[in-house]
């Protein structure tokens, strides 16, 4: 369960959620959710201090959540410890560029979900091949790194933020999981997060019988499509 918290959402001002979630070192880490602006605020290093187990988590209720009404960001964010103005700002990592929002006095940042699991490593970018073949089926789909529409027959990036397009995908996940787990690893002992290890085995399993993203698009028929969305759906099947 997720509990109100103290923290006002830097977008919409109402209470975020406090959910705790595995660390590293066996305590929890509690993130700050708000899932109608669909952010999260991160104190100062706590992002790196959330273990594999909770990561698999966080994608558990992010897809338990994804019906829950959903607003756009505001234009000016504040940081809810000294409610001054947020940075916006972009960081790139291997598997793609991301927006987040920073204080200038260091009290942390905020993130749209589909930005940390960027940060994180759970997506991979779309070929030109896979963005062809959703265009023939839908016509507008969202950024995950800004939100921003796409339109597919006209443009294979962002025009807002200039993101390649990237879907949040099981294999992506599969191998930053290993990676993570790896690195928490202390040499010479074996991985002992059951949670983690449980859910590799599926991810493993089930990837061939996973539908493209393609065939998770094509039912729906729709002029717009939230990769974001999709992708969590695909993800949280292989999970669950």
């Amino acid at each position: 369960m997720n509990n109100p918290s103290a923290v006002p959402c830097p977008s919409c001002g109402s209470p975020m959620h406090q959910q705790p979630l595995p660390g590293h070192d066996g305590a929890p880490i509690e993130l700050d959710l708000c899932f109608q602006c669909q952010g999260m605020w991160i104190d100062p290093q706590e992002n790196l201090k959330l273990a594999p187990a909770g990561v698999a988590q966080l994608f558990k209720l992010l897809h338990d959540k994804r019906a829950e009404a959903h607003q756009p960001l505001a234009a000016n964010v504040d940081c809810p410890r000294c409610t001054g103005p947020l940075t916006r700002g972009f960081d790139v990592v291997r598997s793609g560029r991301y927006i987040t929002y920073r204080c200038a006095r260091g009290h942390g940042r905020f993130s749209a979900f589909s930005s940390f699991m960027i940060e994180k490593g759970f997506v991979r970018q779309l070929t030109r091949h896979e963005i062809a073949d959703i265009a023939k089926q839908v016509a507008v789909i969202h950024c995950s790194s800004c939100g921003a529409p796409v339109d597919l027959r006209t443009d294979h990036a962002c025009a807002h933020c200039r993101s390649a397009l990237s879907l949040l995908d099981p294999t992506a996940v599969e191998r930053a999981l290993q990676g993570y787990a790896k690195a928490a690893q202390p040499a010479g002992q074996a991985q002992q997060t059951h949670d983690v290890a449980d859910a590799l085995m599926r991810l493993e399993r089930d990837r061939q019988r996973t539908p493209t993203l393609a065939q998770a698009a094509r039912p729906e028929r729709s002029t717009d499509v939230d990769l974001w969305t999709i992708g969590l759906a695909l993800v949280a099947a292989v999970l669950s």
